[in-house]
């Protein structure tokens, strides 16, 4: 499935704007491999997305598809009135905070009618079934996890691949569950360490995810049993991401820390710290997707008006350390970087 990328790098599907056909084709042009976000997009709009993205390579890509959870019962009062704020300065009306299934259904059949080559999963697993209706289809499974527990569900339900989360990855966690009262959601793991604990309880092929920003940082994983690096935050500010301006200066600019907060959608992601994070962190309910669905309408004003303090600042930890440029040149990059890397660890060790 990865293992004969002419170079084991991964672009994540980066869901909310990031993740184009452009990008995806750029890295996969570059020798490495793209998953399209299937997050928050229609099934007309995906089609479209997949349709675009195999006229810009004939080379395989994959599609990212979230896993609905339960309605769930968090009272979202207080934080609604916080928002109802914040949208009030822009103009705007909040969006109604209403669950709802991402239109999991619906996006399944467009994988299944485009045989996509690899279907990957985010906050938990395909059912048997439908693992079972991909195989059937040609396309492999991939199921995000961040723990070994989530590793074991991943593998009972017929996954052909894992991609093992850390903590430090940008954006949302890929938990098969919100803890309410756990900070982050869950336990966590670090990529190496999660890499190691998922390695010695299963051979399907793992790809390793969660603050990978330079080539020794894969040269790193790929030594501790990673067939492929998965990376968002590198690609954020490659010039084919659909990053919103205000966010690329923030990243560009550095200086902010970054942590976990339910703020802006319900469900941990790690974000650059802003004034939405600094305020709202503390009493944001574990309610997704009603609170995503909530300050979307607010979110896209802020960034709309170049506000970074309303914005979803999503990325990894080591942001501060990714570049710019194309993509094609951000791959060169990283290429050069993991082989100095490779030679240096091999010159040491042996």
């Amino acid at each position: 499935m990865f293992e004969n990328l002419r170079f084991p790098v991964i672009a994540a599907p980066m869901a909310g704007g990031p993740t184009t056909p452009e990008l995806v084709a750029a890295v996969t042009a570059a020798g490495g491999f793209g998953f399209l976000a299937g997050g928050y997009l229609s099934a007309d709009a995906l089609q479209g997305r997949i349709a675009k993205t195999a006229e810009l390579t004939g080379e395989p890509f994959g599609v990212n598809l979230f896993v609905p959870g339960g309605a769930g019962e968090a009272d979202l009062g207080g934080h609604i009135e916080r928002w109802r704020a914040e949208a009030e300065r822009y103009g705007v009306e909040p969006g109604e905070p209403d669950w709802d299934d991402d239109g999991y259904a619906a996006k399944l059949e467009v994988v299944l009618e485009r045989k996509v080559p690899v279907v990957s999963f985010t906050f938990g697993t395909p059912s048997p079934e439908d693992a079972e209706r991909l195989h059937a289809n040609g396309s492999k499974v991939a199921v995000t996890v961040t723990s070994p527990a989530e590793a074991d569900q991943a593998v009972a339900v017929g996954a052909d691949a894992l991609v093992v989360q850390g903590f430090e990855a940008g954006a949302h966690r890929g938990l098969f569950a919100d803890e309410a009262g756990a900070d982050g959601g869950g336990a966590q793991y670090g990529a190496l360490s999660l890499l190691r604990l998922v390695s010695a309880r299963t051979d399907l092929p793992l790809v390793a995810t969660g603050g990978l920003v330079h080539g020794a940082d894969i040269a790193a994983v790929l030594a501790a049993g990673a067939v492929a690096a998965q990376l968002g935050t590198a690609f954020l500010r490659a010039d084919e991401a659909g990053t919103q301006p205000a966010h690329r200066q923030a990243l560009a600019d550095g200086g902010r820390l970054t942590t976990f907060t339910r703020a802006f959608s319900g469900r941990p992601a790690r974000s650059l710290v802003n004034r939405a994070v600094a305020d709202f962190s503390a009493t944001a309910p574990s309610a997704y997707p009603q609170v995503n669905n909530l300050t979307k309408p607010i979110r896209a004003a802020a960034g709309k008006a170049g506000d970074p303090e309303i914005m979803s600042l999503y990325a990894g930890q080591t942001y501060e350390l990714a570049g710019s440029g194309p993509a094609a040149s951000i791959v060169e990059r990283l290429q050069a970087e993991a082989r100095e890397a490779a030679t240096r660890l091999i010159r040491l060790a042996f």
